[in-house]
């Protein structure tokens, strides 16, 4: 039961707690005694910013190649990175750079829980490059988003999907503290009203 769940009568501030839906599109450490926190002092994290657009477009066609066997459309991409730039509201990008240089990042959307009076914090498009895997890049990047909801004071916890065979992805949550939820994710495709899809 989550800390701010209706139902637990607690008044204390919410605290995190991590729970995820299955879907694809995750691409993180490879397997075989992966550490997610294992220190790496060249390896930092920010929020990023519009000059990161080009990194992480090109991280996304990469995860998307990567985990799902899909070629996305760059100028499709491209556009949808710019979209959370000129809209906070959308969401944000979290960057992890070794020596200055992109290496992992993820996104971050937020969603409205009226049960709880306070926002889950979904984490997306999650990718670390082949060479930077293995050395807590996404370790860093998941407790920077941790520490960052829990300053927020109005979020109650934290949301991903993982394609249902990624185990390398699923491991890595596991010891990142998250746990399996009870809901299963369905989806319909298209958008409303008409509109290309991402197979297109």
């Amino acid at each position: 039961m989550l800390p701010c769940d209706p139902e637990s009568g607690s008044s204390s501030p919410p605290a995190l707690s991590p729970r995820r839906r299955s879907r694809g599109g995750l691409s993180l450490e490879p397997k075989g005694g992966l550490d997610p926190l294992k220190k790496s002092p060249e390896i930092t994290v920010r929020r990023a910013v519009r000059d990161d657009s080009a990194a992480i477009v090109g991280f996304n066609l990469s995860m998307a190649a990567e985990t799902e066997g899909k070629t996305l459309s760059a100028g499709l991409l491209t556009s949808g990175v710019a979209a959370v730039f000129d809209d906070p509201s959308k969401g944000f990008y979290v960057i992890a750079e070794d020596g200055g240089r992109p290496v992992g990042g993820l996104l971050v959307t937020a969603e409205w829980s009226d049960w709880r009076n306070a926002y889950f914090w979904w984490i997306q498009s999650v990718y670390v490059e082949p060479a930077s895997r293995r050395r807590g890049v996404y370790g860093r990047l998941h407790r920077w988003v941790e520490n960052t909801a829990r300053s927020d004071g109005n979020v109650c916890g934290l949301r991903l999907y993982v394609d249902a065979e990624n185990a390398a992805a699923r491991s890595v949550y596991e010891r990142m503290g998250m746990s399996r939820s009870r809901y299963d994710f369905f989806e319909s495709a298209g958008r409303a009203g008409g509109g290309r899809t991402e197979d297109e």
